[in-house]
């Protein structure tokens, strides 16, 4: 029997895992980085191991250092949860031959599998050689054989971009995951993303649990996912399974894993398999009444599973929520999460609490939010709701895109493919903000200012405050009177520091206002204050360019110099952070008069990178 397990990852699915083992009675070891000296999964775990080094790759994805730390915590088992070294056969063989437990598939099965171009072969695939893709393959997808979550992947549509897309790739995946390894396959515009989550114990048994659609990606990473997968008719249903229970019994299989394919024209075509827990696992969870964490452990203690898996109940729909800005390229957010809360109803798996701090150096996903329901409709709606009023008190994050993809009709249709977000995200990412927030913002500053209310004997003028919201700057006049508060076209039903109620044509609605320095968050719109005189050092020339986000350079285009001519949309700088690479370009046909960016130099949100001059 397991008795103490040390989960070597970090986050959301260390503190998910965490909460099983203390239902089933199991002591937990967490392992940290200094980055996440004070992270949650830190805080939660009863014991915690430090791995020195940089992070990532010198802390959680080194293999040594993680068996040498549950060792020295006493504990007896290993569990991977997802990413870093979840699917690296090499950790798997140190744990066992450390005299541990290792909670997940034999090394042999990852070895088979961990290399997506071994898994096709093994499944009588074979993908293209790189040096011979011609037009008639376009378009085609740049892949990292190891890893996943969108890492190293890149899509090509011209043959003149193939050699900066495997170039990225290889840079990508190897910060990721430690192996620049990289292959090339067709890719398919509007294929559905459709996995089977799979269970299985040292006795024989596969159980494929269900279907599972994940379609709605950006980046090729999943953002929406949902079981059963809808419109898969049974027949393909019965094929997903069958080929899925073959993967897992060409490399006899252990655990829990999840096999993947493209369904396109009612046909199947095999991606992949992860030889890991999957991030989406909790829809599987909710539909089948199963903990498949705890079902890793049972399997691993040497526990046969029933003949056949439970029976599935309704629809789950999970969103994940990431600290990111889908309206300026997903560009990844940081700073303090002063407040995250869902409404009861829903489930929320996250490795964040008030008052943390979303850092560089992992990924940008905050939480998941899963709703389950009798019917799709039902879940869909539950999930929306439960997203549109809960309390994100921080860095932007794709909460309305989330909202709003959940309510397309294209999606409650369920006629969305992986090619959903380059059709709709201008009109997903349109901003929609409420006229009132400014006012209910300065008229709870107002109050929190003054004890008395600020009403003085003679008429007082007009006060101003300014707000940028949205990208627009907005300033909002009001005035002091007898009665309190007064702005024109409302009245002030009650206003105090943390809640403003406004009639608005005979129409009550609520405005509940939290500020955090010049940051100030009116029900799910967030504001910036704005000083009452601009600071003119803060103007930026035109055409500069600014760090969008904290991280390092990795790359200048080559031979560029001041002085250069450049193109708009002419990829100029590459930054890498949270282990994305990101681009960013010239705005618009012009000459570079200013280049501040150098490769390896650590920049910060709003630093100068270059400047790009129109005639």
């Amino acid at each position: 029997m397991i008795s103490s397990v040390l989960v070597a990852n970090r986050g959301e699915i260390a503190c998910r895992i965490f909460r099983t083992c203390r239902e089933l009675g199991i002591r937990t070891v967490a392992v940290y980085s200094d980055a996440d000296a004070d992270a949650l999964h830190t805080r939660v775990a009863d014991t915690a191991v430090r791995l020195p080094g940089a992070a990532p790759a010198g802390t959680y994805l080194r293999g040594d250092r993680i068996v040498k730390a549950a060792l020295a915590s006493g504990a007896d088992a290993v569990h991977p949860g997802y990413g870093f070294l979840s699917e690296n056969d090499g950790f798997a063989r140190a744990v066992v031959d450390a005299g541990l437990t290792w909670i997940g598939p034999p090394p042999e099965a990852i070895e088979a599998m961990a290399s997506k171009t071994r898994a096709k072969r093994l499944m009588g695939l074979a993908p293209l050689d790189a040096a011979e893709v011609t037009e008639a393959d376009l378009p085609v997808l740049v892949k990292a054989a190891a890893g996943g979550g969108g890492r190293g992947m890149r899509i090509v549509r011209r043959l003149d971009e193939l050699p900066d897309a495997l170039e990225g790739a290889r840079a990508e995946a190897a910060s990721a995951f430690g192996d620049g390894e990289v292959f090339v396959e067709p890719y398919l515009e509007h294929g559905r993303h459709v996995e089977v989550q799979i269970l299985a114990d040292t006795h024989g048994t596969v159980w494929p649990l269900g279907t599972r659609d994940c379609s709605l990606q950006r980046r090729h990473q999943k953002v929406v996912e949902e079981a059963p997968a809808p419109g898969i008719g049974e027949e393909l249903t019965k094929e997903l399974h069958a080929l899925s229970v073959r993967a897992a019994r060409a490399v006899s299989y252990v655990g829990a894993g999840t096999v993947e394919f493209l369904v396109a024209d009612g046909r199947a075509h095999f991606l992949e398999m992860n030889t890991r827990l999957q991030v989406e696992h909790p829809v599987t969870e909710a539909v089948f009444g199963l903990d498949l964490v705890a079902g890793q452990i049972r399997v691993a203690e040497g526990h046969a599973l029933e003949s056949d898996p439970p029976r599935p109940r309704g629809h789950a729909i999970e969103a994940r929520l990431y600290a990111e800005d889908p309206a300026h390229g997903w560009a990844p957010q940081t700073g303090t999460l002063h407040r995250l809360a869902v409404p009861d109803g829903v489930r929320l798996d996250t490795g964040y609490t008030d008052g943390d701090t979303i850092g560089v150096h992992y990924d940008a996903m905050l939480a998941k939010v899963v709703a389950h329901a009798p019917t799709r409709a039902e879940a869909i709606r539950r999930l929306a709701g439960a997203l549109e009023s809960a309390a994100i008190h921080g860095p932007v994050t794709n909460r309305d895109l989330l909202v709003r993809s959940l309510r397309h009709e294209e999606f409650t249709a369920a006629r969305m493919d992986t090619g959903f977000y380059d059709r709709h995200l201008a009109g997903l990412t349109e901003p929609a903000p409420d006229p009132y927030a400014p006012l209910a913002a300065a008229l709870a500053d107002a109050r929190s200012r003054s004890r008395f209310g600020g009403w003085r004997n003679l008429p007082s003028q007009p006060q101003a405050k300014r707000y940028e919201m949205a990208g627009e700057e907005h300033e909002v006049r009001y005035r002091y009177t007898r009665e309190g508060l007064a702005a024109d076209g409302v009245r002030v039903v009650h206003a105090d520091a943390g809640l403003v109620v406004l009639e608005v044509d005979g129409v009550r609605r609520k405005f509940e206002v939290c500020r955090y320095g010049d940051q100030v968050h009116v029900n799910t719109v967030r504001l910036t204050a704005l000083p009452r005189f601009p600071d003119p050092a803060s103007q930026l020339a035109p055409g500069s360019l600014v760090a969008p986000m904290p991280g390092t350079v990795v790359k200048i285009a080559d031979g560029l110099t001041e002085g250069a001519t450049v193109q708009a949309g002419q990829g100029l700088i590459w930054l890498e952070a949270m282990k994305m690479q990101h681009q960013i370009s010239a705005p618009a046909t012009g000459t570079l008069t200013a280049l501040h960016a150098e490769p390896g130099r650590q920049v910060e949100p709003g630093m100068l990178l270059a400047v790009v001059q129109t005639p």
